[in-house]
């Protein structure tokens, strides 16, 4: 008993000096997220042929619905399967928020994401190249109105305007700042709750593994892992396709205290795409090719992993 609590106690104060730096990296994300939505959206669809390339240069900034988006849109046939295959690899979803909060070195941070950046643009190139060879890359045109069928979204209700008979100049003033105000308070409370999510994560993850290590003891953990290279890769991988933030929380905690490899770290934070692959299945009616970008997803993560491992990657 009085070991669960010691770690229950430590886990509590190892959280607790993360949160500040966590609620201000989500409040900077989502209020670059509410400026820039829009318009990431529309370079995307216009990236035709360089999708690919565009999708891992932006799916690395950290917006949190980056990967969701991109499966919606390739759901639509509006981007290609390499440019949401880039899209996945490139997005670093929880691992800057985590790595910020404990004040890693920014060359590291920036060594992962360049990592990130190409592996998604080369394996997004070839996915592409190879559907092209094989005459399964699509009609080349978007198919919005079946996925809005599919959903039953009532696209068109809401491209219809507002009504017009409102009085617009005596409270255009007040609506402003209200608008303003509004703006400010999602942005606040979105920050808010992604923190108490990923503190959540990370207290939990820091508990268990306390837990895990008091239990089994750190010698015997470290061979689990750190003695079985190869099986960390897969094991880590695996953690990283599932669709929640927990994922890369894990995985850079993990990675950070040194309990996983360069190499497992990597397969992990590659595969991790968040909720993408979640969304993908939700709004793509072809299984077939859900459950072939997921497999893919995952022999890429191990497969890079397997490469760094033999390169001997150290970050």
């Amino acid at each position: 008993m009085d070991i669960f609590l010691d770690v229950l106690i430590d886990s509590f104060w190892d959280t607790l000096e993360l949160v500040p730096f966590l609620f201000l990296t989500y409040l900077a994300m989502e209020a670059f997220e509410h400026g820039a939505a829009g318009k990431t959206e529309k370079v995307v669809r216009e990236a035709g042929k360089a999708g690919p390339a565009v999708g891992a240069l932006l799916g690395v900034l950290p917006q949190c619905g980056f990967s969701a988006m991109a499966a919606t849109l390739y759901a639509g046939r509006v981007v290609t399967a390499g440019t949401l295959v880039a899209v996945i690899l490139a997005t670093s979803d929880e691992m800057l928020p985590v790595f910020l909060a404990h004040q890693e070195a920014p060359a590291r941070m920036l060594a992962i994401l360049l990592i990130k950046i190409v592996c998604g643009m080369v394996l997004g190139f070839a996915v592409d190249a190879v559907l092209r060879l094989l005459h399964r890359a699509g009609d080349g045109h978007a198919h919005i109105h079946e996925l809005c069928e599919r959903e039953h979204c009532e696209c068109d209700e809401c491209e219809e305007e507002e009504p017009s008979d409102a009085p617009v100049h005596e409270h255009h003033h007040h609506h402003h700042e209200d608008g303003h105000h509004g703006r400010l308070w999602h942005i606040a409370h979105s920050a808010l709750i992604h923190t108490a999510q990923v503190t959540a994560f990370i207290f939990l993850i820091t508990f268990l593994f306390g837990l895990m290590i008091e239990g089994v003891g750190s010698d015997a953990l470290a061979q689990i892992l750190a003695d079985h290279p190869v099986r960390a890769i897969f094991l880590s991988a695996l953690v990283g396709m599932i669709p929640n933030c927990g994922a890369s929380v894990t995985i850079s905690e993990l990675f950070l205290d040194g309990t996983l490899s360069t190499p497992a770290m990597l397969a992990g934070l590659l595969s991790a795409g968040g909720v993408g692959l979640l969304v993908l299945f939700r709004t793509n009616a072809n299984m077939r090719q859900n459950i072939a970008i997921a497999a893919f997803i995952y022999v890429a993560g191990v497969a890079l992993g397997l490469l760094a491992a033999m390169l001997g990657i150290v970050i």
